[in-house]
């Protein structure tokens, strides 16, 4: 009698079982630290519009001759920045350019407090 070798073809339960737990086990691991680099992007691109607004309104209060407590329109504004009111990349984020000698505000943070604080995004 001859025996016949039969190759199996194909993966045990257990084999896709352990395939299917290493994936697990680096989803664990890589989606909080997406997460986390994503609020931290966010939170960066907050702080430098911030900044460039305020740098927009220091230069408008030297050509224009402002002091504290003026204020820039929101027309002079647009000449000293690229696009104004800058695109923020939180939707439903409200922005406060302020008058002369005030930080601009992201939903009632500034640029100081971003940097420490990245919570709210």
């Amino acid at each position: 009698m001859k025996r016949i070798n039969k190759k199996r073809k194909g993966f045990t339960l257990v084999e896709i079982m352990i395939v299917v737990l290493i994936i697990g086990i680096l989803l664990a691991i890589a989606v909080p630290n997406f997460l986390t680099a994503r609020q931290n992007s966010r939170a960066q691109t907050i702080v430098a519009d911030l900044k460039q607004v305020e740098a927009a309104k220091d230069q408008c209060a030297m050509d224009k001759g402002l002091t504290t407590g003026d204020d820039c329109t929101d027309t002079d504004m647009a000449n000293y920045m690229k696009v104004y009111p800058p695109k923020w990349p939180v939707a439903g984020g409200t922005f406060v350019k302020g008058t002369i000698g005030t930080d601009p505000t992201f939903n009632g943070k500034t640029a100081d407090q971003w940097s420490d604080d990245h919570s709210g995004l």
